[in-house]
Formats: C-alpha cells, sequence, structure tokens
C-alpha cells in the first residue's frame, strides 16, 4: 500500500558571516549539526547564504559598487570544491538533506557569478545545482543567468524535491516545470530586502508566493530567508550612513512551512534569526490533489502545450572531428 515520506524539517533564517566564505560554511555546518539534534532531516539555507547578498547593488551607483563586487567574486565558490566538500561531509554526519544558496563562479569565465541553490543528500552527495533563471533588478549587476539544465526534481528521503531562489518563485512557468516532475517538497530560498520599495512588504511577499506554490501545486513549501545583521548594515552604512535607517526596516524576512492547502505549518520567523520546525506528511497531498491536479486531471493539455530546453548552455561549441588537428599534450616531446 502507499505510504508517502513524514518528515520534519528545518527552515533556517540567520545571516552569513557577511563575504567571509570560511566562517559562513563554519556556520552552515554548526546550524545543520543543530538541526539535526533537533531532528531535522531536511535543512533549508537561505538565497546566496555562502557568503552573502550584493546590497550595495541597491544602495551604490555599478562604479560604487565595483569594489565590492570584487570582495564578492573573491568570497565565491566553486561547486564542487572545498566549500561544498565541508557541507557534504555535514550533511552525511547528521544524515539530512541539506538545500543551501551560494555565489558560484562560473570555473572558466572570469568575473561570472550565479545565484546557486546546492541539493545535498543525506548521503552527503551533491544531488544537483540549481542557478537562478533571471537575476532579479538590481541583481543583474552580480550575477548571470542559469540555463534550463537546473530545473529538475530530486529523490530524497523527504520526498521528491525541487527548488527556486527568491523572485523566480514568482516564476509560473519554472513553477509548473517542477510540479510537472512530480514535485512535492519544494525549497523557496530569500535574502531580507529591507530597501524595496517602501509600499513592499518583503516578508508578506515571501508568505504570499509561497502560500500559492503550495495550493496551486498541493505540495509542502519550505521557506528559508536571510536576515540582515548589523555587520552588513554597518559596512553598507560606514560611507553612506543614510543607509542605516534603509537596512533597519522591519517585516523584511519571512521563514516558515506551508502546507498543501496554503496554511502555516506551525509559527514562521519575522526578522528575527532562528530556526522554524515543521513535521510534513505527504500523504497530506493526496486529497488535495482530487480537487485540483494541474499536472494531471485538472488540467488540458490538448489546449495547453509547456516545452522546456534543458539543454545545457556553454559559450562555445567545440566541433572536433576526424582529420582536425589537435595539440600535442605539454608533456609530448618534439
Amino acid at each position: 500500500m502507499l505510504d508517502l515520506p513524514r518528515s520534519k524539517v528545518a527552515a533556517v533564517q540567520a545571516a552569513p558571516v557577511f563575504l567571509d566564505t570560511a566562517a559562513t560554511v563554519d556556520k552552515a555546518c554548526s546550524l545543520i549539526a543543530e538541526a539535526a539534534r533537533n531532528g531535522a532531516r531536511l535543512v533549508a539555507f537561505p538565497e546566496v547564504f555562502v557568503a552573502g547578498y550584493p546590497y550595495w547593488s541597491w544602495l551604490m551607483t555599478p562604479i560604487e559598487g565595483g569594489a565590492w563586487f570584487e570582495r564578492l567574486y573573491r568570497s565565491a565558490i566553486t561547486v564542487p570544491g572545498p566549500e561544498t566538500e565541508r557541507l557534504c561531509d555535514a550533511a552525511r554526519e547528521h544524515g539530512c538533506v541539506v538545500v543551501i544558496g551560494v555565489n558560484e563562479r562560473d570555473p572558466r569565465a572570469l568575473g561570472t557569478l550565479y545565484n546557486t541553490n546546492i541539493v545535498i543528500g543525506a548521503d552527503g552527495a551533491i544531488l544537483g545545482r540549481h542557478r537562478k533563471l533571471v537575476p532579479t533588478w538590481a541583481e543583474k549587476l552580480s550575477w548571470a543567468g542559469g540555463d534550463g539544465s537546473s530545473l529538475r526534481v530530486y529523490d530524497t528521503p523527504v520526498g521528491p524535491l525541487g527548488t527556486l531562489a527568491c523572485g523566480e518563485n514568482t516564476n509560473t512557468l519554472a513553477r509548473f516545470a517542477l510540479l510537472s516532475q512530480g514535485e512535492l517538497v519544494h525549497v523557496a530560498n530569500y535574502i531580507a530586502l529591507p530597501v524595496a520599495p517602501a509600499s513592499y512588504n518583503m516578508a508578506e511577499a515571501i508568505r504570499i508566493r509561497a502560500t500559492a506554490h503550495s495550493f496551486e501545486g498541493k505540495l509542502f513549501t519550505i521557506v528559508a530567508c536571510s536576515t540582515v545583521s548589523e555587520e552588513i548594515v554597518a559596512a553598507m552604512s560606514a560611507e553612506r550612513p543614510g543607509n542605516r535607517a534603509l537596512l533597519a526596516r522591519p517585516q523584511s524576512a519571512f521563514s516558515g512551512v506551508i502546507d498543501p492547502h496554503g496554511n502555516l505549518v506551525g509559527e514562521p520567523l519575522i526578522d528575527d534569526e532562528g530556526i522554524v520546525y515543521a513535521e510534513i506528511d505527504l500523504n497530506q497531498c493526496i486529497q488535495p490533489k482530487q480537487m485540483h491536479d494541474i499536472i494531471g486531471a485538472y488540467n488540458r493539455f490538448d489546449i495547453f502545450d509547456l516545452r522546456v530546453d534543458r539543454r545545457p548552455r556553454a559559450a562555445t561549441s567545440f566541433q572536433d572531428g576526424p582529420g582536425a588537428q589537435r595539440p600535442l599534450p605539454v608533456n609530448a616531446e618534439n
């Protein structure tokens, strides 16, 4: 008889050690251990937790922010690399699935960064990575866009899991692409954005997006959002004191868990650092699907046709064939 997974999950709401990669990885490993001690089988971290968000792009001109971008680039990581190895070791040691946001350096294109979510299995293996498809607004000054190759759902002990970063949780087609692969656990990670327009309630915007995906897809959404630490505020306002008030605006961070009916599971965290825990039972996804299964009976595939190009993109396509002149190996004799 079908019996779907039941699990305890954890959503981390915390700030990185700003642009300090090693210290932030230390903090992440400590939080994985803490969540596991409290019974979590899945630990979700904020967007670009390793090791920070480019707030200067919202607060400075592109020229003024150039030096900060270089610091961001130098603090970014490769995937895989020594930092992911430590995170994988922590996931394996504590038997947790881990989803964590990082600034990822392109291994060949110097200066190119991606906003990447890494999905790590409970066995410590990297299951995949998702590069944010479209950086939002001022973020285009820092990150390149990913491609469709990472629109994937992964089999994990807590269930079929997919992830999107921040604003792309508003992208209906990206969300549908994950739902159509059987996603039942969705990790949506964010950064606190107090520098948004004054009429924009970031915490409420996050909740609305998570509720919409859970209700439409009849699944559980785990939301993990960063916080704005005093360290970040001080760095961004040292030469511009007016930035302090902007970065201190409340209602900028929301972390929590949403069930298949669109209801909160337990209490969310607003603005404060901490960990949200919740029990999720994927068997609760079955009955709501009878009403609105948008990837099945509640759709008209004879009318609608979504095609997703998941071919990975590269700067150059090299076509070597018979007769092509190949360079000698570097250790070849003349």
